[in-house]
Parts: C-alpha cells; structure tokens; sequence
C-alpha cells in the first residue's frame, strides 16, 4: 500500500511506502503530520495575520483601558485568551475551503485510509504553528500587564492545554461551515459560543494564582475539555466533512 497524499499536497514518490510494505497509521500520521507543516510554512499567510492579528489587539488594548497596574494584571489573562481565540478562528478560516473547492477533499475522504489521521494531522500541524507560537509570545505580552512569573507560567500552561480544544472547535467550525456564504461569520458563531468554558477556566487559572489560589482546579478542568476534545471532535469534524462534500 503506498502512502496517500495529504489534502493538501500529492506524496512525492521519495514518501511511498517501499514496494507495497504495508503503512503503520503511526508513520502514516507522522507524514501527514510534516506535509502540513511544510505547507503551512511555505505559504502562512493565514498563521502569519493570526499571529500579528494576536499581537496587535494584546499591545494595544492597554493603551485603551489605562497604564493603572493593578486594572492590568487583573484584565490581562482575559485579554491574552480572548485575542487567542481570535486569532485561532482567524488562522483557521481556510483549513478546509481550498481542498473542498478543487474537489481533492471528496476523492481524499473516500480513498485515503484512516482520513481521521489527516484530519488530526492538519490540526496539529494548525496548533504547533499557531497555539504554540501564541504560547510562546505569552511571556512578552505578560510584561506589558505586569504579570509575575508565576503568573506567566501559569498563563503558558493553561494556554498549552486550551489552545488544542479551541483549534479543534475552530475545525469543527470550519467543517461545519465549508462551502457556506459568508462562511467566516458562520464559524464565529459556531466556534465562539462552545469555546466560552476554555476561556473561563484558562484566564481564572491566572486569576486564582493571582488571588492566592491554587489554580490546579482550573488547569484539571482544561485537561479533562482536552481529553474529552481530541476523540469526540476528531470523529466530529470527519462526519462535518463528509456531509459537506455531499452537499
């Protein structure tokens, strides 16, 4: 069996499997996984204005409130998530449309073993691109709130495990709406009221450490939103898709 290609972009023949050697869905995942990456890498525009889009509205929004430390610290975790979620749903407005425009969506999700592989692989490819890369602006953006370091730690790690399930919501979205008019809008309002519980529990876990509580509750309850989000929305976004191509 060879490899499939990934929605996105054909296998280069270096990739195939040697000689019809069957695939592990580990290797075939690990594939799928780097051809997204590397086609996100080589056109990123979307995770490019995502990224700005989320430093922009981080920077700027002290400049609207006040300089008053104290008004900071308190608003800055909720900034930081809100402009997250943001830029998530903005980087994640076209994961589907290209493919489900020239018709290679269709011929993958009925000829491409284990399709829900490659929809797991996009989105990681989405989140190590995307979610980290907010993740890891997070100290910079903190300064600018007066946040301490524990506080900042604390805000990384609730941002590592609530960043998966809100690009796994913006898939679902993205799925959901593919093909729509005014599909942008539509994901919104899908994603945007389902991503309410990440947002409570990701910016009250900086909030409890900032009131002298132990935030392990908060981040418990983001693990469990990503334990039950990586098998239930996967099987989800797949059925999405299969119901849009039909359309």
């Amino acid at each position: 069996m060879t490899v499939p290609a990934s929605p996105t972009v054909a296998a280069p023949s270096s990739t195939r499997a040697s000689q019809g050697a069957p695939v592990s869905p580990l290797a075939l995942g690990g594939y799928w996984l780097r051809t997204e990456l590397r086609v996100i890498l080589r056109r990123g525009t979307d995770v490019i204005a995502a990224l700005v889009f989320f430093l922009m509205v981080t920077t700027l929004f002290p400049f609207a409130i006040g300089s008053q430390p104290e008004l900071l610290r308190a608003v800055g975790p909720g900034v930081v998530w809100v402009a997250a979620l943001l830029s998530v749903l903005l980087s994640q407005a076209h994961l589907f449309s290209d493919e489900w425009r020239d018709g290679s969506l269709e011929q993958w999700l009925m000829h491409a073993p284990w399709p829900l592989l490659a929809v797991y692989a996009r989105i990681g490819a989405q989140w190590l691109t995307s979610g980290v890369a907010i993740t890891l602006m997070a100290p910079l953006i903190a300064l600018q709130y007066g946040l301490t370091a524990p506080s900042v730690a604390v805000l990384m790690l609730s941002l590592l495990l609530g960043t998966p399930v809100l690009c796994l919501l913006g898939a679902l979205a993205a799925a959901l709406t593919l093909g729509v008019r005014h599909a942008s809008l539509l994901m919104a309002l899908v994603m945007l009221p389902l991503a309410v519980p990440v947002l409570v529990f990701g910016a009250g876990a900086v909030g409890a450490w900032q009131a002298g509580i132990d935030p392990e509750a908060h981040l418990s309850l983001l693990g469990a939103l990503l334990a039950l989000a990586v098998p239930l929305l996967g099987g989800a976004i797949l059925w999405a898709l299969r119901i849009s191509v039909q359309q």
